[in-house]
C-alpha cells in the first residue's frame, strides 16, 4: 500500500486530507509536516511514496521543497488554494495538482495516478537491476530558460548545488539540471566524475592544476577557471585515479 506524507502548515487541512485518505483505503499516512524543512527530514525517516504538498508553508515553500526532492522519489502532488500555479508545478515534474477544497473523487484520481506512476517506475527498475546494478548516463539535459540542451559528458566540467537548484557548468555555459547531486553521483561514471564535497561534483578530465594550500588542503583549478578546495586525502585520491 502507498505511503503518504501530508505537508501543510494548517492542522485542519492536514486532518481533512488524512481522514479522506483513510476513507479511501488505498494508502496509509506515514507522517505529517507543517513546513518544508519538516518534509525533507521526514522523507529521510519515513520513505514516503507520495508527498501531498501545500504551496504556502514557512521555512521552505512548496516549490522550494519540491526542487529539493526532485528526482522522482517521492512523487509530489501539490494541494493548494492557488489555482494559478499549475503550469509552474507541472514543469517541475509533479504527479498532480489539486486545488482546495479537494473533492474526495479528485483525490482518489490523483492517488490512482500516483499508484500507476509508481508501478511503471518499479518495473523498469527491476529489469535494470537484473541486467545491471548501475546504468551510467551518457548525456545530460541542461535547461536554459525554456530550452533543453543535450550535453555530452565530455562537455561537462562540474555540477554545483546552489540553494535548491543544481547547475551544470559546461564548456557551452551554465545550465539548470533536473537531477539532484545524489542522483547524479549514483549514475555518473566513476572515477571520471568525483564528488569532492557536499555541493560539487567535478569531471576529473577538466582538472588543469592541483596545488597545495596547506598541509591539509589542496586547490583544484578546472578548465573553465573554476577553483575548488579539497582535502589532502581527496586530492591524493584524484591524483591516483587520474594518474597525475
Amino acid at each position: 500500500m502507498m505511503r503518504i506524507l501530508i505537508a501543510d502548515d494548517e492542522p485542519v487541512a492536514r486532518q481533512v486530507l488524512r481522514e479522506a485518505i483513510e476513507e479511501l483505503g488505498v494508502a496509509i499516512v506515514c507522517g505529517e509536516a507543517s513546513n518544508g524543512a519538516g518534509v525533507l527530514a521526514l522523507c529521510g525517516e519515513t520513505a514516503p511514496d507520495v508527498v501531498l504538498l501545500d504551496l504556502q508553508m514557512p521555512l521552505l515553500d512548496g516549490f522550494q521543497t519540491a526542487r529539493r526532492l526532485r528526482g522522482g522519489s517521492p512523487l509530489i502532488i501539490f494541494v493548494t488554494a492557488s489555482p494559478d500555479r499549475a503550469v509552474d508545478a507541472f514543469e517541475l515534474g509533479v504527479a498532480d495538482y489539486l486545488v482546495k477544497p479537494v473533492r474526495r473523487e479528485r483525490l482518489a484520481l490523483a492517488l490512482a495516478k500516483a499508484r500507476e506512476l509508481l508501478a511503471r517506475a518499479a518495473e523498469p527498475a527491476r529489469t535494470r537491476a537484473a541486467a545491471s546494478p548501475r546504468e551510467p548516463v551518457r548525456r545530460i539535459a541542461g535547461r536554459l530558460k525554456n530550452e533543453f540542451h543535450m550535453l555530452g559528458l565530455d562537455e561537462v566540467i562540474a555540477f554545483k548545488a546552489e540553494d535548491e537548484a543544481v547547475y551544470i557548468l559546461s564548456v557551452k555555459g551554465r545550465f539548470l539540471a533536473d537531477l539532484t547531486l545524489k542522483a547524479l553521483e549514483e549514475r555518473l561514471p566513476a572515477p571520471r566524475f568525483r564528488r569532492i564535497h557536499r555541493g560539487t561534483i567535478i569531471n576529473t578530465d577538466h582538472i588543469r592544476r592541483i596545488a597545495p594550500l596547506s598541509n591539509k588542503r589542496w586547490l583544484l583549478k578546472m578548465s573553465n577557471g573554476m577553483e575548488a578546495i579539497v582535502s589532502k586525502r581527496m586530492a591524493g585520491v584524484i591524483r591516483d585515479q587520474t594518474r597525475w
